[in-house]
This record gives structure tokens, C-alpha cells and sequence, in this order.
């Protein structure tokens, strides 16, 4: 789907170092991942100094608002130049709202859903209000299915939920995997994680991996070597 699965996070409200640092990884990496702490500081500007170090750009502002508001948000940003590879909503946004973003992307990019987030547990789904009975793996897999069903090109989730989502919604059905770490990497605020060549092997089709890349001390290298890994 994508030659180099690795999609860097340039978390920094600096455009001016985001930018630095996708230039820096040209080559190294398959796409960045701009999200709310750059785009909220630098808007338009920001993104397309990033877009301009000829890297795609995965643009996660994880869109959750009714219908109309979503797609008119959405169409803004299809006129961005050059328009991102990827953009997002929340999954929880409900089928009206999920269509309407389909219909206002019209295939400008990817678009995805975000399932459940990496950083909340069973306890913290029960806690905001989703079925008691469910886990956060089989939520995930129904929040996939009604992206799927509403027109998306894919979702973002757990490397816990790769399989399952794949297995339910089929092996096209895009998966965009936050949470992944290198084999000893700090675990962070993370809390259901997996390996590079865990993620890959149970179906990932985008790893989007932020901090063991851009604070390492050579993060060329570092990005190398997340590739060398999943070779085995």
C-alpha cells in the first residue's frame, strides 16, 4: 500500500524544526504525521512548510464535531497545497457524520478513523460510556466496521487490534498503527503497545512512530534501523 510503512510524528508547534526534521528523513521515512500541536500554532503555513520537503504528509487533526461542521472542516483542508496523503476523524463521530467527510474528501486523500486511542485502557473506555460488556479491542473492531460501511479508507488503531480489524473488514481495509516502539524504547504514555516487526507482521500497513525517531540522536540512523527490524 505503502513502500516504506514508517510514517514519522513531528509532534513540535515549531514548523521551522518539523520541517527540518522531515527533510532530514526524506528518504528515510514514508510519510510525516502533522498534528493539532503544530497545526493549532502554525495553520496553513506550518503544514505547507512541512508538505514542501517533498514528504506526504499525514495531516491528524482527528476531525469530531455533527455533520456539516466536519465537512466543510474537511473540504478546507483538501485545499491545502499539496493536499495531505491521509486525514482523520473520530470513528465516534457516528455514520452521518462519517459519510459526510467521505463525500466532502471525494478521494482527494486517505480517509480514516480513529478507533479506540493507544492510551486508554478497558477501564477508561467504561468510564466514558462505551458498552461495559465490550473491550477496547472488540470496540475498535465495530468503530472499523461502520468506517468501513460509511465510505473510509481505513482507521487508526492499537497494534493490539491490526488482526482483528484486518480479519473484519478485510486485508484493504487500511490500518494506521500509533503506539509502536522499538524493542527497549520507553513505553511513554502509551499503554497498549507493540514492536515494529510485531505490527507489520499481524497486518499494519502504517506504523506512526514519533519520539524513538525525532529525539534520537541521529534520527537517519534511527529510522534505518526500524527498518533493518522488521526485515528481520
Amino acid at each position: 500500500m505503502f513502500q516504506n510503512p514508517i510514517c514519522v510524528a513531528l509532534d513540535t508547534p515549531d514548523p521551522a524544526l518539523a520541517a527540518a526534521m522531515a527533510g532530514r528523513l526524506k528518504g528515510r521515512v514514508g510519510m510525516a504525521k502533522v498534528g493539532m500541536e503544530l497545526f493549532n500554532r502554525a495553520g496553513r503555513a506550518g503544514y505547507e512548510q512541512v508538505a514542501a520537503q517533498g514528504v506526504p504528509v499525514f495531516l491528524d487533526l482527528k476531525l469530531h464535531d455533527i455533520p456539516n461542521t466536519v465537512a466543510q472542516g474537511l473540504t478546507s483542508l483538501m485545499s491545502l497545497a499539496p493536499a495531505p496523503a491521509i486525514v482523520n476523524v473520530h470513528a465516534t463521530g457516528g455514520p452521518a457524520m462519517l459519510e459526510a467527510a467521505a463525500r466532502a474528501v471525494d478521494g482527494k486523500a486517505r480517509l480514516i478513523a480513529v478507533t479506540i486511542l493507544t492510551s486508554l485502557s478497558d477501564a477508561d473506555i467504561h468510564a466514558a460510556g462505551f458498552d461495559p460488556a465490550a473491550d477496547t479491542a472488540q470496540t475498535a473492531v465495530k468503530l472499523a466496521q461502520l468506517s468501513k460501511q460509511s465510505g473510509l479508507d481505513g482507521v487508526v488503531c492499537s497494534p493490539h487490534d491490526i488482526a482483528a480489524i484486518k480479519a473484519a473488514c478485510g486485508a484493504d481495509f487500511m490500518t494506521v498503527v500509533p503506539g509502536v516502539r522499538p524493542a527497549g524504547a520507553d513505553v511513554q504514555d502509551q499503554k497498549r503497545i507493540a514492536t515494529p516487526r510485531t505490527a507489520r507482521a499481524d497486518g499494519a500497513d502504517i506504523l506512526v512512530i514519533g519520539r524513538p525517531i525525532t529525539q534520537a540522536d541521529d534520527p537517519a540512523a534511527a529510522a534505518a534501523a526500524i527498518t533493518a527490524s522488521m526485515e528481520g
